[in-house]
């Protein structure tokens, strides 16, 4: 019998690091896209701005002019976030408007739940997020929960729950 046991967990062990080679596949993958989608984006921005100078033809003799103001002082500038872009470490004065849709969601999502203290696994976000529930999209939500507690968005509970962050606090001086 102990020869059974064994031989399950070295299956056990075989598929865990598989699901480990998948998961930092389709986390390259998604790099990839978030940066081809950023290059299409640029793309078409510049064909619009192109036709719309050629429409305009010889209209051009008095140009608008743009009023430039200084923008205001802010606690952090961050740029627009590109889906499947990496996530941001979270700073003083950061939103979840510095996250890329999908971890937005992510992070709403936990915040939204009761103060039960409980937090939310992750097939009750992909559940949520409207995700197939089988298990490679429910890993897929769990990484990307992961991921989020790692740069200190969320919270997670030695069960594996997600729970929201207490929001950061700035100092008497700041």
């Amino acid at each position: 019998m102990a020869s059974v046991m064994r031989l399950l967990e070295e299956r056990e062990t075989a598929a865990r690091a598989r699901v480990e080679e998948l998961q930092a596949e389709a986390d390259r993958v998604l790099g990839e896209l978030g940066a081809a989608e950023a290059v299409l984006e640029r793309r078409v921005i510049a064909r619009a701005e192109l036709a719309e100078a050629l429409a305009a033809g010889d209209d051009v003799a008095d140009p608008p002019r743009l009023e430039v103001r200084d923008p205001a002082p802010s606690a952090h500038v961050a740029k627009a976030p590109v889906a499947g872009a990496t996530v941001v470490r979270r700073l003083e004065g950061m939103t979840v408007q510095a996250l890329a849709p999908e971890y937005r969601r992510i992070v709403e999502l936990v915040q939204a739940e009761p103060g039960d203290g409980e937090g939310v696994s992750a097939k009750e976000l992909a559940a949520r997020l409207e995700r197939e529930l089988v298990p490679a999209k429910i890993e897929g939500v769990r990484s990307r929960a992961k991921r989020l507690v790692d740069r200190e968005w969320l919270t997670a509970s030695p069960s594996g729950r997600f729970m929201p962050r207490a929001p950061l606090v700035p100092t008497a001086g700041s």
